[in-house]
C-alpha cells in the first residue's frame, strides 16, 4: 500500500501538493487552519510569473519556468475534474520601464541569465510606440516595457477553491479550522500531528507547508524554517469593461472587471493592516502607469503577508532527524503550483523523475 501523507497547511502550496499526491494514488489528509490564520493564498496577486524571477539565481529561474510552462495543462486538468473556471490567462505580461538606464540594466541581467542557463529566455524589449499599440492608456512617463512572453495570471481564490474540491473528489481528507500545535515521530516511524483540540492524526510521511506557521512548527521536526513575514498591500477599483490587455507585476485587471493594484514590500512583523501612506504611494505609482486610474473609485483594500526566506528563494528540505518529513516553503505558491503538483510527489518518493532540489535546501543558510 502506498504511504499515507499528512499535509500541514491548506493554502495553494499544500493543496497543490495534496492534489498531485492523490493523482498518483497516495492517501492524503490536509490539515487547514482557521479563518484567523495568516493566509497568503487569499491575499495575493494571482500572477503566474517568470519575469524577474531568479535573475541572480539561475536555478530558481529554471525551476520557475518549468512550472510556468506546465501551468496550462495543470489548469485544464483541474478545470475538467472540478468543472470550475479558474480564469487562467497566459498571454504575456509587462515590466513597465520609466528610464532607459533602468531598462538597459534589466536587459543585461536577462542576457546574462541566458548565457548561464545556455538557453533562450522568453522576453522582448518594447519601446514606447510598441507599448502604446498594445496598451494605449499608458502614461507619458512610461518609456516602454520588457514583455514577458510566458507570463500570465489566474483568479487565486477560484484556484484554491478548485484545488480543495479536487482533493475531495479524489478521495482526500480535508480538515478545516484546526490549529496544529505539535509534530513528532514515534518509535514506530509514524508521524503524529496533534491539533489544539487534543485530537491526533497519524501518517507515514508528512509535508509541512504551513507558510509562516512553519517557523514555529518546523523545529519540532528538525527544520530551521527561517521564514519571516513581508507585508504587501493591495487596492481594488470599481469594475471596468475590459481595458487592460495584460497584467504587470504592479497592476492587473481581474476576471470580474476590477483593477488590482499593489506590490508593496514591508517588514512589519505579523501585521496585515493597511496604511494610508502606503496605499497612497501604491495609487500614485499606478496613476503614473495608467493615468485614467486617477478617476477610479477604490472599493476595497487589504494587506497580506508573504512568506520570505533569508534569500527570498523557496525552501525544499527533507528533515535530517525525521526522514519522511518535508518542508516546502515559498512566496510564489501560485506560480509554482504546477511543479508542486507534478514534480514534488516524485521528490518525496525518490523516484527516477525526482527533480534536483539540492540548491533549495536549508543547508544554504
Amino acid at each position: 500500500m502506498n504511504p499515507k501523507y499528512i499535509i500541514v497547511g491548506g493554502g495553494v502550496v499544500g493543496c497543490s501538493i495534496a492534489y498531485g499526491l492523490l493523482k498518483k494514488g497516495y492517501q492524503v489528509t490536509v490539515l487547514d487552519g482557521g479563518d484567523s490564520a495568516n493566509r497568503a493564498s487569499r491575499g495575493n496577486f494571482g500572477l503566474v510569473w517568470l519575469s524577474n524571477k531568479g535573475l541572480n539565481a539561475p536555478h530558481y529561474s529554471a525551476w520557475t519556468r518549468c512550472s510556468v510552462n506546465a501551468w496550462r495543462d495543470f489548469a485544464d486538468e483541474l478545470e475538467t475534474l472540478t468543472g470550475d473556471d479558474i480564469h487562467l490567462e497566459q498571454n504575456g505580461g509587462y515590466d513597465f520601464q520609466f528610464s532607459q538606464q533602468e531598462m538597459n540594466a534589466k536587459i543585461q541581467q536577462y542576457e546574462h541569465l541566458k548565457e548561464v542557463l545556455g538557453t533562450d529566455y522568453p522576453y522582448q524589449v518594447w519601446d514606447r510606440q510598441k507599448t502604446l499599440q498594445e496598451e494605449p492608456n499608458i502614461g507619458p512617463d512610461v518609456i516602454g516595457t520588457i514583455f514577458g512572453e510566458e507570463d500570465g495570471h489566474v483568479n487565486p481564490l477560484k484556484l484554491l477553491r478548485a484545488l480543495v474540491k479536487a482533493i475531495k473528489l479524489l478521495g482526500g481528507e480535508f480538515v478545516s479550522s484546526v490549529e496544529v500545535v505539535e509534530l513528532s515521530k514515534s518509535m514506530s516511524q509514524t508521524f503524529n500531528v496533534t491539533v489544539s483540540s487534543g485530537r491526533q492524526y497519524q501518517s507515514d510521511k508528512l509535508v509541512l507547508a504551513a507558510g509562516l506557521g512553519s517557523a514555529q512548527l518546523g523545529p519540532q521536526l528538525g527544520f530551521k524554517a527561517p521564514v519571516v513575514p513581508q507585508r504587501g498591500q493591495v487596492l481594488i477599483t470599481e469594475k471596468y469593461p475590459p481595458i487592460l490587455k495584460r497584467p504587470s507585476g504592479l497592476i492587473r485587471q481581474v476576471d470580474e472587471g476590477g483593477i488590482q493594484i499593489g506590490d508593496s514590500k514591508e517588514s512589519v512583523g505579523l501585521n496585515p493592516s493597511t496604511t494610508p501612506e502606503m496605499t497612497a504611494a501604491i495609487a500614485e505609482r499606478a496613476i503614473a502607469i495608467y493615468p485614467f486610474l486617477s478617476k477610479a473609485n477604490i472599493v476595497r483594500s487589504w494587506g497580506a503577508l508573504r512568506i520570505i526566506s533569508p534569500d527570498g528563494l523557496p525552501i525544499y528540505q527533507e528533515s535530517n532527524t525525521c526522514p519522511g518529513a518535508f518542508l516546502v516553503s515559498c512566496h510564489s505558491g501560485i506560480t509554482l503550483a504546477a511543479s508542486h503538483c507534478n514534480l514534488l510527489p516524485h521528490w518525496f518518493e525518490k523516484t527516477p523523475d525526482s527533480p534536483n532540489l539540492e540548491l533549495f535546501s536549508e543547508q544554504r543558510f
